[in-house]
């Protein structure tokens, strides 16, 4: 039996042009829709999730006729000497199809009219009440959903006739739809009413977000909600949980050397894994379950004797399977619901709330970061044993791979002897793993203590000068890595210093900080040498000369003046400096006094007196970045050098006639960072502030249909120059993302990057939230970057089909 999701407040992904959905035109809502924040906000959005879902039962409605279509005809033969299939067979097949269709039927026929002649007051909450009332209906179809498959592939494979009906059925398109019909298999259709039932309970808990609790429908709503949720838990108790095999290896007791939590993909699935270094050898073991309160054990999973333990050369690692990588979207998705989690536990902390519902909290957010911990890693660690096993870790940074690789070298400098482990040395050597630990827990948040920083929120503003202690002339450059989400993530690389013992940087990288505690650099000799590329996707084949990591004291660095400091690594120092901005500081858009330039004017202003409809720069920038920059592995996220970026800002402000040298010889990291500059020193985001509130509300919607009407009508409801820009701007990053083989900037991390620069609360929104914890800001983040990947994920959105006030919406309903 398929799954259901029974969480409703989840949002689901609107599908990539719906596979079989029918192409439908959700009903167009009233142009004074009030978009600002005032108390009829909410009755509003009832009308826009109401036209949604109307929209999508029409089309549901005309999946189930289509599948009943050929009910009679069958019907009439089954009675003949020659009958297509027998009555048993098309009761089984349709059972409770006509019962569904009767039911959503007279619903849409209820709900209609009172949609098209909307009024604030109406109510239409006993039609989901009584909606509810009839779910039992889907409880006999969904009980007998496996046969009814079953029965369909049997008389496929037996009867030519019936495989030719199944295989394409007729779905009517919705009446204002350019396509009359659309083909749909049988089978596809059978799985509707099953996806359907979860799709009511989304809508109904967008209507109660978006119903005045004082409003008659609020307790009908509720009671509808309820009844259907009720129903989805009952439904997913049938399923059962997968379960996974265990295998036992061997192992011995020697000094710890070092331990942690690795993510090993082992069977084609990622398994946690608490690895253990001890001076003869690498034990990789997994914490037993055991009941509360008892001793906890390890199991080892197997062992390597460092006599025997090799690392693959790039040409070996060529031959291995390419590392399956989880898409960012996903891990955005689980990224947001973690932080929307740590925000209610801060709110049930500050209500006093009840410790068992901030339990049930913690324990929901440690499983939603225990499975960013396992997909998040995408470096490939691999280990060989001479004698033929190989072991595959995922890691997040090149800087844990080459800490667990120095230190496993170091020790095999050692005279090692190979051996083999007896099962009673090998229990004798996991029982010590639990004595000798240096890492306790799983890192992920919910393990930490509440007085623990929570970590900086903000713009991290570093200048890397130079570096000494080099023994030979190489080509070198450095990376900074900060960490999010419990794992570090690269920001920022500079230019590669060529054929030097003391290179001299000086480059200044402006860096964005989410939850962060720590800066690393990475220093690496640059390899040209073309036969000695890795095929692997991950690998970097550069070597690491030397690496070190600062922790990043909200005290010390939240001052406004630079900070000096060295970091030693291997004999290397690397002198950098560095200042915080924090969230709120740069929020604050500081409008331009001057009526010249570019940079800090309204984009109304610019474009009237440039008679552009997309201001120059940004024309100049993407075109510059799209001919010489859109394979640049990186590019928007790593850190063009401030020097360059202010250069570019005061040409274009002073209008230079050199502009077009200037950009043609610029890097371009420079010039992407100069793009996302003029966006950021808008006087307001390129998506308003008037809209902000408008678009998390949006954003924030479950139902597909309703999510559509609504993020379509806030576009169309900004200024011209606005949205051309805007739509000019996702073009572009749409044509950046289909590169991304080679770039490595999927679409998800292109919102990422320009999500909290075109969508920002104003300061009279952000004064609010400065007193809640940092969390609530991520989430606010996330939300942003939601925003943009909802555009970046849409088929083309066209200037004037939107400006015809006409919606042309498709989601697989």
């Amino acid at each position: 039996m398929p799954y259901i999701d029974e969480s409703p407040t989840m949002s689901p992904q609107l599908s990539a042009r719906g596979q079989e959905s029918g192409d439908g035109v959700s009903p167009t809502p009233t142009d004074g829709l009030n978009t600002g924040v005032d108390a009829g906000k909410g009755l509003e959005m009832r009308k826009l999730v109401l036209s949604g879902f109307l929209a999508s039962e029409e089309i549901y409605i005309n999946q189930l006729e289509a599948l009943l279509l050929p009910m009679k005809p069958l019907k009439a033969t089954a009675t003949t000497s020659q009958p297509v299939l027998t009555l048993q067979q098309i009761e089984t097949i349709f059972y409770k199809i006509q019962d569904i269709y009767e039911i959503h039927k007279e619903f849409y026929d209820n709900l209609c009219p009172k949609v098209q002649q909307w009024d604030s007051n109406i109510t239409m909450g006993h039609l989901f009440q009584k909606l509810a009332s009839q779910l039992g209906v889907y409880k006999a179809f969904v009980d007998n959903y496996k046969i009814a498959l079953e029965t369909a592939e049997k008389c496929s494979q037996s009867n030519y006739q019936f495989q030719k009906i199944s295989e394409e059925l007729k779905v009517k398109g919705p009446k204002d739809s350019k396509e009359s019909h659309t083909s749909v298999t049988m089978e596809a259709l059978l799985y509707k009413p099953i996806d359907r039932v979860t799709r009511s309970t989304l809508v109904l808990h967008d209507l109660l977000k978006h119903t005045p609790s004082d409003h008659p429908d609020y307790p009908l709503l509720q009671d509808a909600l309820r009844i259907s949720q009720n129903f989805l838990s009952s439904i997913n108790e049938d399923i059962d949980p997968r379960r996974t095999a265990v295998t036992t290896p061997k192992g011995e007791t020697r000094q710890l050397i070092k331990d942690g939590f690795l993510v090993e993909l082992s069977e084609g699935s990622r398994k946690l894994r608490h690895v253990f270094l001890f001076t003869d050898v690498l034990l990789c073991a997994k914490l037993k379950k055991t009941a509360v309160g008892k001793h906890q054990q390890y199991d080892c999973k197997w062992y390597v004797p460092l006599a025997d333990l090799v690392f693959p050369s790039p040409e070996e690692s060529e031959h291995c399977p390419q590392v399956h990588v989880i898409p960012d979207h996903e891990l955005e998705d689980m990224k947001m619901k973690i932080s929307a989690i740590k925000s209610e536990v801060q709110k049930e902390k500050a209500n006093k709330g009840q410790s068992r519902a901030i339990e049930r909290l913690k324990k929901k957010m440690f499983e939603n970061e225990f499975w960013l911990l396992l997909n998040s890693p995408a470096i490939p660690f691999r280990i060989h044993n001479r004698n033929g096993k190989s072991y595959l870790f995922l890691l997040s940074s090149d800087y844990e791979r080459s800490e667990w690789r120095e230190a496993i070298q170091k020790l095999q400098k050692k005279d090692l002897q190979a051996f083999v482990l007896s099962s009673v040395e090998l229990q004798v050597l996991t029982g010590s793993c639990f004595k000798l630990r240096t890492v306790h827990n799983i890192p992920v948040t919910s393990n930490k203590d509440d007085d623990e920083s929570p970590g900086l929120y903000g713009f991290l503003h570093v200048i890397v000068h130079s570096a000494k202690g080099f023994k030979q002339s190489a080509n070198l450059y450095c990376t900074l890595e900060v960490d999010s989400f419990g794992y570090f993530v690269s920001k920022a690389k500079t230019r590669v210093f060529r054929d030097t013992t003391e290179p001299q940087w000086n480059e200044e990288f402006e860096i964005e900080l989410e939850g962060s505690q720590s800066l690393r650099i990475l220093c690496y000799e640059k390899c040209y040498d073309k036969t000695k590329l890795n095929k692997d996707n991950n690998e970097i084949v550069d070597k690491i000369m030397g690496k070190g990591q600062i922790q990043l004291d909200p005290q010390a660095v939240q001052t406004k003046n630079w900070h000096m400091d060295v970091i030693e690594m291997n004999g290397i120092k690397v002198e950098f400096s560095m200042k915080f901005t924090s969230r709120d500081m740069s929020l604050k858009r500081t409008p331009s006094k001057k009526q010249t330039g570019v940079f800090g004017v309204k984009i109304s202003v610019v474009t009237k007196r440039e008679r552009s409809k997309v201001p120059y720069i940004v024309r100049q920038c993407i075109e510059e970045v799209e001919k010489r920059g859109i394979e640049e592995v990186g590019i928007y996220r790593i850190s063009g050098v401030a020097t360059d970026i202010q250069a570019l800002k005061a040409v274009f402000d002073a209008n230079n006639k050199d502009i077009l040298v200037m950009l043609s010889d610029m890097d371009i990291n420079a010039i992407a960072g100069t793009l996302k500059l003029y966006f950021r020193e808008l006087p307001e985001p390129l998506l308003t502030d008037r809209l902000y509130p408008a678009f998390m509300e949006g954003i924030a919607l479950s139902d597909p249909a309703a999510k559509e009407n609504c993020m379509m009508h806030l576009l169309r409801s900004l200024p011209d120059p606005n949205l051309i820009t805007f739509l000019f701007l996702l073009e572009h990053l749409k044509r950046v993302a289909e590169k991304e083989p080679i770039n490595k900037m999927s679409l998800h991390n292109l919102a990422t990057v320009f999500g909290p620069t075109l969508l920002r609360p104003s300061e009279g929104e952000s004064k609010g939230h400065l007193t809640l914890a940092s969390d609530i800001w991520s989430h606010d983040v996330m939300a942003q970057v939601q925003v943009l990947l909802y555009y970046l994920q849409h088929p083309p959105i066209s200037f004037t089909e939107l400006k015809r006030n006409t919606l042309y919406f498709s989601t697989d309903v």
